[in-house]
């Protein structure tokens, strides 16, 4: 059962590490975007800080960090873009990096409950919430930028 676990740990590790750098990629393409700069940034501090705490648990259960997360970046993120339809199809590159790492949460959730695992599943609940907050911030941006992105010619 752990097997399957660890497999899970280390495909959260790298993804959290992924979506530090698709975040700091989006920050340096748009830097005329000061609001979206600063939390960027933030996000990709809190991304780096989730994998270092998943890091005692990556050892324990003796994962082998996936190559999955990385196909998976190159195939949604394949660097930032310029201009306001650029930044619209950047921010839906991170929701769905970001919504990867929240599903994984939920399932490592899942197992550390199964196992007992009582300091896991803190981390877990701590991280996750932190992923939740990323994706309303990322889905309401997107919804707030979309109509004039959309609509009006550049």
């Amino acid at each position: 059962m752990s097997m399957h676990l660890a497999h899970y740990l280390g495909l959260l590790h790298r993804s959290q590490h992924e979506l530090a750098d698709a975040l700091r990629a989006v920050r340096r393409a748009h830097p005329d975007e000061p609001d979206l700069t600063g939390v960027c940034e933030r996000l990709a501090v809190q991304c780096g800080n989730n994998a270092r705490r998943l890091e005692p648990f990556v050892r324990r259960y003796s994962a082998h960090l996936s190559e999955e997360p990385e196909r998976m970046h190159s195939a949604l993120f394949s660097g930032a873009r310029r201009g306001s339809l650029g930044l619209l199809r950047d921010l839906h590159d991170l929701y769905l990096l970001a919504t990867q790492c929240e599903i994984s949460w939920t399932l490592i959730a899942q197992a550390a409950e199964g196992v007992g695992d009582e300091e896991l599943l803190d981390v877990v609940r701590h991280c996750g919430a932190e992923t939740a907050a990323h994706l309303l911030w990322l889905r309401t941006l997107m919804r707030q930028i979309a109509p004039q992105t959309l609509i009006v010619a550049p």
